[in-house]
């Protein structure tokens, strides 16, 4: 049975591996953190892609039993007008709704899912090494050990060790906005719950989502200089509150009074993408997720498009009858549709594309939107999928 090694037990780490798991190969993780502690201040939204894909992993449950679906979203100006109010992906399936989650929450219980299984997870195995051979690759940790096995695949970020051994030189690169996400319970304006409010401000793009419980998530995007490393490495939630709220109050519509009466629970980050071209393969290692394609935050799609990477790369392994080819097949399948969505999120955040026209949701059309269920799903065979691709 081929052993394969997944260095990252994010979610699309984790994900890989419910995917191999199931195509029926032996998977272990190794992941850097001690525990699941992963951007804990952070939310997402998962995306109707992305739900069709855990639910070929029959990991669906997994991620409904957290969070809140949203079945619309609504568009506001500036001044808090309503441009628009249209539905969000396969609003009409509970399954495949989209989804507003704690990203460290769903990290947790796609790992717990994982163990359940019976597929093998370390923590606290930071890599320092890959060493890739003609017959086997060798991932190193700091703490000494070893892990041998026939395929490595770095799900390993934004800060990809794996990457750097593919593609040495290859940096993440600042995509023109900073983006700040939080909490409250306080805020003055009355929402309901299982839709998104987007915003479009003169300073900021601005959105927020109500719990069922009330609570409040929202996060703005911002542009201009990216935060400072030394801001990022020792946290001033205070300070972001008030530097946010200084500059939404430029607008007339909720998102200032939102920030305002926010708690001290303020993350912040600067948006940034992987350079298109990327070589994702080297041997017999292979980048996926934000190690090989990240993208700016501003289309909404990274986790989504990660647990397509999961389902299209387990198909991959397990429908071609070498490395090379599924290798070859795999990036067929995906580049295009990942690079899109770095260059649409990119020219977002840099104000060089016009946001969706009201009335239509933030989900361009990709290359591939028209063999995606195909794609993804489990019982097809992924050769006859992709081949004008090739």
């Amino acid at each position: 049975m081929t052993r394969i090694l997944v260095i990252g037990g994010g979610i699309a780490g984790t994900a890989t591996a419910l995917a191999l798991h199931k195509a029926g190969f032996d998977v272990t993780v190794h992941e850097a953190h001690h525990d699941t502690a992963e951007d804990i201040g952070a939310f997402l939204t998962l995306a109707s892609n992305g739900m069709r894909a855990l639910a070929q992993l029959d990991a669906s449950h997994v991620v409904t039993a957290l969070g809140f679906p949203l079945r619309a979203m609504r568009v506001l100006d500036a001044t808090g007008g309503e441009l628009a109010r249209v539905p969000l992906g396969e609003a009409d399936d509970a399954v495949l709704r989209y989804r507003c989650l704690r990203r460290g929450e769903v990290n947790a219980a796609l790992q717990a899912e994982a163990v359940r299984r019976g597929i093998g997870f370390t923590h606290g195995a930071r890599l320092v090494a890959v060493e890739d051979g003609p017959d086997h690759v060798t991932a190193r940790f700091a703490d000494g050990g070893v892990a041998t096995g026939d395929l490595l695949v770095g799900a390993d970020g934004l800060n990809s060790l794996v990457r750097r051994t593919i593609a040495p030189g290859v940096e993440p690169v600042y995509a023109g906005q900073s983006v700040y996400y939080g909490y409250t319970r306080r805020t003055p304006v009355t929402e309901d719950t299982g839709h998104i409010t987007m915003i479009r401000g003169t300073t900021a793009a601005f959105g927020s989502a109500v719990s069922p419980d009330g609570e409040t998530y929202w996060f703005a995007r911002v542009s201009g200089p990216a935060v400072p490393a030394e801001e990022l490495a020792d946290p001033a939630p205070a300070r972001w509150r008030e530097r946010l709220v200084a500059a939404l109050r430029a607008d007339t519509s909720p998102a200032a009074d939102i920030v305002a009466a926010s708690t001290d629970a303020i993350l912040a980050t600067n948006a940034t993408e992987i350079p298109a071209g990327t070589p994702w393969r080297s041997g017999r290692t292979l980048i996926i997720g934000d190690a090989a394609h990240a993208a700016s935050p501003a289309t909404g799609q990274g986790a989504s498009m990660a647990l397509e990477d999961a389902v299209v790369l387990a198909k991959a392994l397990r429908d071609l009858p070498d490395l090379d080819g599924a290798f070859a097949h795999y990036e067929a399948c995906r580049r295009a549709r990942v690079e899109y969505n770095i260059t649409v999120s990119g020219e977002l955040s840099r104000g060089t594309r016009n946001p969706a026209q009201a009335g239509r949701a933030p989900s361009a059309q990709r290359p591939g939107d028209d063999t995606l269920v195909p794609m993804l799903e489990w019982d097809r065979d992924l050769r006859s999928i992709c081949v004008n691709d090739r």
